[in-house]
């Protein structure tokens, strides 16, 4: 590639977008090939291209907390001497992984037998066996009891399903044959990946290679300007976790963010060692959360690759919430303590670019699963998003680590044996301010057979906060049969039982024009 001359601007964003347009292609061949709900409607998936390296070059613009966590996965199989016509899986979040229901498959590309590429899809299953429905205890004490953990291991091997791995996973899953959809529909993806860049190889050669290398300069490159052009010094800020799914005991997370020319160095000293319950996230998830809050207080134009996340370092201390040792349960860190994460992080950079910082937002994803032996129904329900200072936030939307849509009441009652009895806004829930924080939602049904219901939510306690004077928003709250329970439960319940969550509205900015 030494002798490939230099791309130009306009070859370079030309090839840009068709790396991009390929990541975003395999996302709608895994949303259309999927049999879950989960996937079909809500789009708990994402897909993103790597180098031969391990470097992301490509993503889709799909969930947050899914797409900066991949590079430790895609390492993790490069680890493992992949070879063309391997798919490796693997959901391990000591090894590569985030919580043990998203699975990613790593797909080396490889047209002339050698590796240029590598095609990734993660997605959310809706069950991966462990002590409930759903693979979301909320009393989990070790990772064992969220599901079937698995370790980078070659699912297909010389372009064939290894039939033992797969029976393997699926005779530890609820609804095995959803289970089987799902792979076949990732497998999907990541081959319609490795055919696309194929294809551009064959029109490009070797200029396509030089665009992985440019493409990534050019993000650091952008991402160092923006960085230097924050004030340098140090920022901190704390916030707590509602428990941690055993106890109802704060879980406090405390960063320093140290601004230094062209670098940033994000560092959770202080910050709680790991629990006993489900919030303990990898480190994979913080990183992720960090380089989320960076990409919004930076130049949304930058292409989002490895590059941009070269100037960024996260350091947490082993043993912690934050970096935990196995077997330590993480389902709840990657959902939730991750949100934590992402508005500890803007309080502290809200010291740096204060008119970049919104309020916050609903800061959850108020998980709700209802299973049985046969069925798995999987919710994130949006929220209230923090109010900026321009505008007022968005109702009813998610905000955060995560971007799935919602399950239409049709699909949903259509698939599983439930029942909405109400699907609305929380009027008023908002925080007051100059500019109004984001409504809530209500999300309530009728359970019709007997199954388990799981929670894990936040901002149940402490409201969301304003910003410059704006008013906080309202908390959420979850009910079972009219009882107001906690953040965080697994129960089993009896046909009829009514579940409703009812989720928090985002802070206000600025003072009200009233005072």
């Amino acid at each position: 590639m030494s002798d490939t001359p230099a791309l130009d601007a306009v070859e370079l964003e030309i090839l840009r977008n068709q790396l991009e347009s390929i990541a975003e292609e395999m996302g709608e061949v895994l949303v259309r090939g999927a049999y879950s709900p989960n996937i079909t409607e809500r789009r708990d998936c994402s897909t993103a291209l790597f180098d031969a390296d391990g470097r992301l070059v490509a993503q889709a613009e799909h969930i947050p907390v899914h797409l900066g966590a991949m590079p430790r996965a895609v390492d993790a199989i490069r680890d493992r001497d992949p070879v063309p016509g391997d798919v490796f899986a693997l959901n391990d979040p000591f090894a590569g992984g985030t919580h043990l229901p998203d699975i990613t498959f790593v797909s080396p590309i490889a047209p002339d037998d050698d590796i240029v590429a590598f095609a990734v899809s993660r997605a959310h299953h809706a069950d991966v066996g462990g002590m409930a429905p759903g693979s979301m205890p909320a009393g989990a004490r070790e990772i064992q009891q969220e599901g079937v953990r698995i370790p980078p291991v070659r699912l297909v091997d010389g372009g064939t399903v290894v039939d033992d791995v797969l029976e393997l996973l699926l005779a530890n899953v609820r609804n095995p044959a959803e289970r089987r959809a799902d792979v076949q529909a990732q497998l999907g993806a990541n081959e319609r990946g490795a055919r696309r860049v194929a294809e551009l190889l064959d029109v490009h050669g070797d200029r396509l290679l030089a665009a992985f290398d440019a493409v990534v300069d050019y993000s650091r490159e952008r991402m160092r300007t923006e960085i230097q052009s924050l004030p340098a010094g140090q920022y901190e800020a704390t916030g707590t976790l509602e428990g941690d799914g055993r106890t109802d005991e704060d879980v406090p997370i405390a960063v320093t963010v140290t601004i230094d020319g062209e670098s940033v160095v994000v560092d959770f000293e202080g910050t709680a060692s790991q629990v006993d319950g489900n919030v303990n996230a990898p480190l994979a998830v913080a990183e992720s959360a960090v380089y989320f809050v960076i990409r919004c207080l930076t130049d949304p134009e930058i292409p989002p690759n490895q590059g941009c996340y070269d100037p960024i370092t996260v350091v947490a201390p082993e043993g912690s919430v934050l970096n935990p040792r196995p077997p330590a349960a993480v389902v709840g860190g990657n959902v939730e303590t991750s949100q934590r994460v992402t508005e500890v992080v803007f309080d502290a950079l809200a010291g740096a670019a204060p008119e970049r910082v919104p309020a916050e937002g609903q800061g959850t994803m108020n998980n709700l699963v209802v299973g049985g032996p046969t069925f798995t129904y999987y919710e994130t329900i949006g929220g209230g998003a923090g109010a900026t200072p321009e505008c007022n936030g968005a109702s009813g939307v998610q905000v955060g680590m995560t971007n799935t849509q919602n399950t239409p009441v049709e699909a949903l009652e259509a698939e599983y044996p439930l029942r909405v009895s109400e699907y609305s806004l929380r009027p008023d829930t908002g925080g007051e301010g100059r500019y109004r924080g984001g409504d809530g939602l209500i999300r309530a049904l009728v359970v019709e057979t007997e199954a388990t219901v799981s929670l894990l939510t936040e901002r149940r306690q402490t409201p969301p906060k304003g910003r410059a004077g704006g008013r906080d928003g309202t908390v959420g709250a979850n009910w079972i049969d009219g009882e107001r329970v906690t953040s965080k439960l697994t129960r089993a319940i009896d046909a009829g039982t009514s579940v409703r969550v009812e989720t928090p509205g985002g802070g206000g900015y600025g003072a009200p024009e009233t005072e």
